[in-house]
């Protein structure tokens, strides 16, 4: 766990709106006992229909680490496969212009961050990104800016979350971790948890 401050790399536009989580990796993939091996299957059945021609499988993409979406961007199932596949894929932040709401929380609980800006910005870098694949793109938390070459995007993400990211406190497994002894101590200090004794 890390804080995440600037997070830089080439962009892959992916248009469309409703991009739900099934579509991001099919249930069939839910058996798994762990994550590992889910990056290769994300998106699978909409890359076989497209055979060889969707963003994640051109060439010119391969290695990209910032993914650019549209509206309502991982709606659906509450999957927390969905981030993970895209993790492993090798995404590191989203830009989109909307988020569902509990892929936007795993998200976050995995460091990814998910920034938004409004439909004319969006579309504008995704055309950018598909004259330039070879771009570097970077998202820019501390300064909430998207630089691109001469393209530069302002970005929005809620205050609390930008500071979870900002001060390395967005893993909540960690944080129960570094603090046991402060929650033990308030624990035992809660009369319904000391109940009788």
């Amino acid at each position: 766990m890390s804080a995440v401050k600037l997070v830089s790399g080439r962009g892959i536009p992916l248009e469309g709106n409703d991009i739900d989580t099934d579509r991001i990796i099919p249930a069939r993939f839910l058996r798994c006992v762990t994550f590992d091996g889910l990056g290769e299957q994300v998106f699978i059945d909409d890359r076989a229909q497209k055979k060889g021609k969707h963003p994640f499988d051109l060439p010119e993409y391969q290695g990209a680490s910032i993914l650019v979406v549209n509206n309502n961007f991982g709606c659906g199932s509450s999957r927390e496969h969905a981030p993970q596949a895209l993790n492993r894929w090798g995404i590191k932040a989203i830009i989109g212009e909307s988020f569902a709401e509990i892929f936007f929380g795993n998200c976050i609980a995995m460091g990814i961050p998910c920034v938004t800006a409004n439909l004319d910005k969006i579309e504008a870098l995704q055309k950018f990104l598909q004259s330039n694949p070879q771009i570097s793109i970077t998202l820019d938390l501390e300064e909430m800016k998207v630089n691109c070459g001469e393209f530069v995007l302002e970005v929005s993400l809620g205050e609390g979350t930008r500071q979870m990211l900002l001060t390395n406190t967005w893993d909540s497994c960690v944080q129960l971790i570094n603090y046991v002894d402060e929650i033990k101590t308030t624990a035992n200090n809660l009369p319904y948890l000391n109940w009788g004794t």
